[in-house]
């Protein structure tokens, strides 16, 4: 069964950083891209960057710079590094293998960015 845990979230002030990282489990990691979505309050998911099984990134355009998706194979767990967090970063943030499998989905870790 594929599982995904999420960690590292929590408040922080505007201009801050965090990492995020989700660790999988019950599939072949390395064989998968893996996406970052998130959903702020009252908002559908959305996605937010994919990193390919051979390390090529994407992002959508309102975090280009300011995100770094990364992965380590070894620990079957993807990372994600914010930086010069805003407020409309305030979401739960989830991890999924790119394309998803199987509707799993895990708990989140929520970030919320306020002064």
């Amino acid at each position: 069964q594929v599982q995904f845990v999420e960690s590292g979230g929590g408040l922080e002030q505007p201009g801050g950083s965090l990492r995020l990282s989700c660790a999988a489990s019950g599939i072949m990691f390395s064989s998968y891209g893996m996406d970052w979505y998130r959903q702020a309050p009252g908002k559908q998911r959305e996605w937010v960057a994919r990193i390919t099984r051979d390390g090529t990134t994407l992002y959508i355009n309102s975090v280009k710079g300011r995100f770094t998706i990364s992965r380590d194979n070894a620990k079957n767990t993807v990372y994600l590094q914010m930086s010069r967090l805003i407020p409309e970063d305030t979401a739960v943030y989830y991890c999924n293998t790119f394309p998803v499998i199987g509707g799993s989905w895990g708990q989140g870790t929520a970030v919320f960015v306020s002064s």
